[in-house]
């Protein structure tokens, strides 16, 4: 996977609100943004990759809805960061308490 990295500040910044309109605008591209504002744009994964993350995921899923502790979400849903930062991981785990804690 490649990713091109934009750094937007000798011009503008980016905040939460028009890094969210950007993703809107653009659905076919997958936007990431560092803490700093710069924004990262992801390509598609080859084959193999594809094929870890959807084993990857699997496991994650299996033994969350064993254990019912937490919510699992795939490499689509972008997490806004206490630093500043908006990222996709691979797959991402929260903890059920801290999941119902947040506002929508």
């Amino acid at each position: 996977m490649t990713a091109f990295t934009i750094d937007l500040s000798p011009i503008t910044r980016l905040d939460h609100t028009q890094f969210e309109q950007l993703c809107a605008a653009n659905p076919e591209i997958k936007f990431e943004r560092t803490p700093t504002g710069a924004l990262v744009i992801m390509s598609p994964t080859g084959g193999e990759t594809g094929m870890n993350n959807a084993t990857l995921i699997a496991r994650f899923v299996i033994w969350n809805e064993q254990t019912d502790l937490g919510v699992v979400f795939d490499s689509s849903t972008c997490f806004k960061l206490p630093n500043g930062g908006d990222r996709s991981p691979d797959v991402a785990w929260v903890e059920k308490s801290r999941w119902n804690a947040l506002t929508p």
